[in-house]
């Protein structure tokens, strides 16, 4: 990823915007979804479908070595996750789906997380809370700000409800690219990092834990788990740096 960061027109973000429906609508319909007895895999099946019957594509599939629609991870995998015929989704799992659509030459990048069945106050507490910091980070969005600014909200919103933040994956520009610049990290100095101007598109994607904020990354060189164990939530929007301030491209 180079370190040019390329800002987009009104027509570019409309088009990066039409991308982030087709996923706003998809995690739409997963939350009415039964999960219990699924493989990954399966699930994964499903998200391509709904892609391509979209007029979109898997923007996963444009990454080096990634054959997947999707990243489908459970409760201790943090991050990446890959789709198995092997890992069948049972009741009480914390599952994160993170995906991205291609269409036209734009890209949008989203991750939401669903709870299947009863998981118990905990968990829902740290699928509330995760949502909730991408939200106060996301309230930081504007121009002249950092994207400091916006990884200090993250972080400092995670700790206050006693959670780590994931450090080792971060956010990113998006929209002509899956991955552009600039970096946004979770965690951050207010006032520090690359400043924020109209026509950036960013992801902001915090990852938080009940526990370690460390990851391990196993055998296939993508699926990230906790070190100790613990629970993991995650989502993420593409979002637009305007003058109106930020605005959300992978929400209707």
């Amino acid at each position: 990823m180079n370190r040019i960061v390329r800002l987009k027109t009104d027509d570019d973000i409309r088009r990066i915007a039409d991308c982030g429906l087709i996923i706003s609508r998809l995690f739409r319909e997963l939350e009415g979804a039964d999960f219990e007895g699924q493989s990954t895999w399966e699930l994964d099946t499903f998200i391509e479908d709904y892609i391509m019957k979209n007029r979109a594509r898997p923007a996963f599939k444009t990454v080096r070595g990634y054959s997947f629609a999707s990243c489908i991870s459970v409760n201790a995998v943090a991050s990446h996750g890959v789709p198995s015929k092997k890992i069948k989704i049972l009741t009480g799992d914390i599952v994160k789906i993170d995906t991205g659509t291609v269409m036209n030459g734009y890209f949008a990048d989203s991750c939401s997380t669903f709870i299947v069945g009863d998981a118990g106050e905990p968990a829902k507490r740290l699928v509330n809370a995760a949502y909730q910091a991408l939200m106060t980070g996301i309230s930081e969005i504007g121009i002249g700000k950092t994207v400091g600014d916006v990884g200090h909200a993250v972080d400092s919103y995670a700790r206050s409800k006693g959670y780590s933040i994931v450090k080792n994956f971060t956010g990113h520009g998006v929209g002509f690219a899956l991955h552009e610049p600039p970096v946004v990290p979770n965690y951050g100095i207010k006032g520090k990092g690359a400043e924020l101007t109209e026509g950036m598109v960013i992801t902001v994607e915090p990852i938080l834990t009940e526990g370690s904020d460390q990851l391990i990354v196993m055998d296939d060189g993508w699926t990230s788990i906790t070190s100790d164990g613990s629970l993991s939530a995650q989502f993420e929007h593409t979002v637009a740096v305007t003058k109106n301030g930020p605005i959300i491209l992978t929400s209707d």
